[in-house]
């Protein structure tokens, strides 16, 4: 039996790339090679473990997949691909083919389609598969002869996945299930929307329970409540989610085994390429020999090359490669604090020390409905205290009022992961937490905006080290318990530790802000001053007149139902309204309007926003839908999901703002997102009448700059036509228009000048085409054009 290891190129490389936090490698010509180096370094490695008979790596095509022409908000809001990454491709390719290794690809298919194909062909052939890769959704195609290879991570070893393993792991019956967990629970990363209220935990129960997305849909009257009515009305939406999470088995390739045996490599191409990126110790392991020119390489923010380039190669790159250290190799002291003696000495190390780093325990995530479970300190690298916490409100009170002062104490810098949090746990318990006050997840994004900031990556990206996750501590699938019942001596190592590698991360994110002036005043002077803002803000919440969104539920309700008729009118016949390929079918087959699109790779009709706008002012039918869509939107999105999102202890809205995900450093707001209410039609509008002052004594005030950021761009970019345009105070946005539609100033129109303010914003924040069209009614090759322009 051969074995055949299909590598997903991408899921590797980005994998490599991200590997090491923001310490990437360069070489003497300022490249960043660290993809290079870690993806090939992973090949090379499974090579020689493994020694496949057969090998291939498998890239995405750059063409419009077949997903994205059915589906054009797939993958919509992923961000950019990191421009290392485009320039690091061609070098990838050529290391793969001077290995002699196949690379694959299909126009139209992504990569995972490609390797789906290509297993489940050898595998009849009596091949042996691996697909290479850690996307979750391949467990679908795990059958006898096709297992997944999830390559080692800090220092483990590789986890190879077959049935058995798939089955337990997602708590199904058939492998072919995890599509339709998947189209339940959806995927953000890929834009899946998959069904509201319904994540990982409840779709695989509703699978184990209904066998599949289509038999949960037949028997939605089973289920009770607001999972009923999601179910029922976002069942077209699960459809499509499960039709975006199948993975293509039947695409047209085909590859003979002959092209996928391992040939010997071309060494004297190996050899210019490992000489020009100087890959010294790559090339002494994969070739034998030294590269002839000296290696310069280096980290993005030490230079490590004082002494021999391989040495400090290995010492960097190897914490991928080697395990990272954890606390079974680790020396640490991590006490259990419960007994009057030990709490008092404590507070005596808490007292006399100028820092210190906490952590709390809690039951839930949400800040209005948690109860404390413990709390834990530390004060120098590799020690901790944990003190457990009683249950009942009064009782924990009287419990971490101990610590009152300490909190309270204005000479001390109280240290925390995501400190926001920990100051609402708190707060609840009475405890206000004065300044100064150091975040490690605002020091690091303030320092690296566009990186990871939670603390396990950090950890292992600066201490070379990998925590306990919470998900080891209190367990998975049927082993997970509720976190009260987790033995005191397992939370006591891991509340230890986050308390520990917090105030390491303190240590080390001081010193880089001290050699950052800049950057560390604005971590000072805005972003940590901001913390206890947002906390009563996130506690306080808004008040929302629920009844008036169940009034005007009503209202859309028939709306709706006035659209859906004149449709069923105008197209003579009743379909599902929310069903693209049957939208299609009557739009250009029965009722015979002008179809000038590509059609999908499936051989549907394309009937997205895009596709519909072209015909609007011709067909009224097509008027009438988009009328439908946005009446569906508002009431599925807005309307009927505010009111469930209200919380019963407060009555009100409570929002998450985080001050670390855009890298602009702009406030994000989820669960819900009160930063996206509808604002550009008239419906939409309607919608905000619902967020209301308290109560008589209160008004809503809304406060605006006056154009900041264009301001800012005019003034940082020195252009001399916006710069004349605010001193003039003329309308910027009426001016942009004039000039990239090519009409005079005061001929300029509503909707224009509309487009041009988004463009004006957009731009500075790096909108792409596709973004820019979701948001104006320009089609996507006219928002390119005006951004162009």
């Amino acid at each position: 039996m051969h074995t055949l290891y299909l590598l997903d190129a991408y899921a590797l490389i980005f994998r490599a790339y991200y590997s090491m936090g923001s310490n990437f490698l360069y070489n003497s010509k300022k490249l960043n090679v660290t993809a290079i180096m870690g993806f090939t370094r992973a090949l090379w490695q499974l090579i020689e473990k493994e020694k496949p008979t057969h090998l291939a790596v498998v890239f995405d095509h750059k063409s419009a997949n077949v997903r994205v022409q059915e589906f054009e908000y797939y993958k919509a809001h992923r961000d950019a691909t990191p421009e290392d990454i485009i320039i690091s491709e061609p070098y990838i390719r050529q290391i793969i083919e001077a290995m002699h290794i196949p690379i694959l690809e299909m126009e139209g298919y992504e990569a995972d389609d490609v390797i789906g194909s290509i297993a489940k062909q050898k595998a009849k052939e009596n091949h042996l598969v691996y697909m290479v890769t850690p996307d979750k959704d391949f467990a679908q195609l795990v059958e006898e002869n096709i297992k997944i290879y999830k390559p080692a991570r800090q220092g483990n070893q590789p986890e190879i996945s077959g049935v058995e393993e798939v089955l337990k792991n997602w708590e199904i019956e058939r492998p072919e299930q995890v599509i339709d967990i998947l189209a339940l629970w959806g995927d953000a990363v890929d834009n899946i929307p998959g069904i509201p209220g319904i994540g990982e935990k409840t779709s695989k129960e509703l699978i184990k329970r209904f066998g599949s997305v289509e038999n949960l849909i037949a028997n939605a009257d089973q289920l009770k409540g607001k999972q009923k009515e999601n179910v029922i009305n976002f069942a077209q939406q699960g459809l499509d989610s499960k039709k975006l999470a199948t993975i293509i088995t039947d695409v047209p390739i085909e590859v003979s085994d002959d092209r996928l045996i391992i040939e010997p490599f071309d060494k004297d191409r190996l050899r210019e390429l490992f000489t020009e990126l100087e890959f010294r110790t790559l090339a002494k392991e994969i070739l034998g020999e030294q590269t002839a020119a000296p290696s310069k390489i280096h980290s993005g923010t030490v230079d490590l090359f004082n002494q021999p380039a391989e040495n400090a190669v290995i010492e960097k790159f190897e914490e991928e490669i080697t395990p990272f250290h954890t606390i079974k190799d680790t020396a640490h002291e991590y006490h259990l604090v419960t007994s009057e003696l030990e709490i008092e000495n404590l507070l005596k190390i808490l007292e006399s020390s100028p820092a210190f780093a906490f952590d709390t325990e809690t039951t839930k995530l949400s800040h209005v409905d948690l109860d404390i479970v413990g709390i834990s300190f530390s004060v120098k690298k590799g020690q901790g205290f944990y003190m457990p916490i009683e249950s009942g409100e009064e009782r924990a009170k009287e419990q971490l009022s101990i610590f009152k002062s300490i909190f309270e104490d204005s000479t001390k810098i109280k240290i925390a992961q995501n400190l926001k949090f920990d100051l609402h746990v708190l707060q609840k318990y009475g405890i206000d937490v004065v300044a100064p006050i150091f975040d490690t997840m605002l020091a690091h994004y303030v320092l690296e905006s566009d990186s990871k900031h939670n603390l396990d990556f950090m950890s292992q990206a600066f201490l070379n080290y990998a925590p306990i996750s919470y998900e080891d501590m209190i367990g998975k699938g049927k082993a997970k318990r509720d976190i009260k019942e987790v033995p005191l001596e397992t939370i006591k190592e891991y509340a230890g530790e986050d308390a520990d590698v917090a105030y390491q991360l303190f240590e080390v994110f001081r010193e880089k802000l001290e050699e950052q002036p800049r950057t560390k005043d604005v971590l000072d002077t805005v972003e940590l001053p901001l913390v206890p803002v947002l906390c009563s803000m996130e506690r306080a919440g808004v008040a929302i007149d629920v009844s008036f969104l169940r009034s005007y539920s009503e209202v859309l309700a028939k709306d709706q139902a006035h659209y859906q008729d004149a449709i069923f009118n105008e197209a003579g016949v009743k379909f599902n309204l929310d069903s693209p390929k049957q939208l299609g079918e009557v739009l250009f087959d029965k009722m015979k309007i002008p179809y000038t699109e590509k059609k999908t790779k499936t051989g549907q009709y394309a009937t997205g926003e895009e596709v519909l706008q072209k015909l609007k002012k011709d067909h009224a039918i097509i008027q009438h839908i988009m009328e439908y869509r946005e009446l569906t939107k508002l009431k599925n999105t807005y309307v009927d999901t505010l009111p469930e999102l209200v919380n019963p202890i407060t009555g009100r809205l409570h929002t998450s703002f985080n001050q670390a995900i855009a890298a602009t450093g702009r406030l994000s707001s989820n669960e819900p997102n009160l930063q996206n209410i509808p604002i550009r039609t008239e419906r939409g509008r309607k919608i905000r009448e619902a967020f209301v002052a308290q109560n008589e004594e209160f008004q809503i005030l809304s406060a605006d700059y006056s154009q900041i950021e264009l301001r800012l761009m005019a003034a940082m970019s020195g252009d001399e036509t916006m710069i004349e345009a605010f001193q003039q105070d003329q309308d910027i946005h009426r001016l942009t228009a004039s000039k990239v539609f090519g009409v005079p100033f005061k001929e300029v129109t509503k909707e224009q000048r509309s487009n041009a303010k988004v463009v004006n914003f957009g731009i500075i924040y790096g909108v792409s085409a596709f973004g820019l069209s979701q948001q104006t009614s320009l089609t996507m090759s006219e928002a390119k054009e005006m951004i162009h322009n």
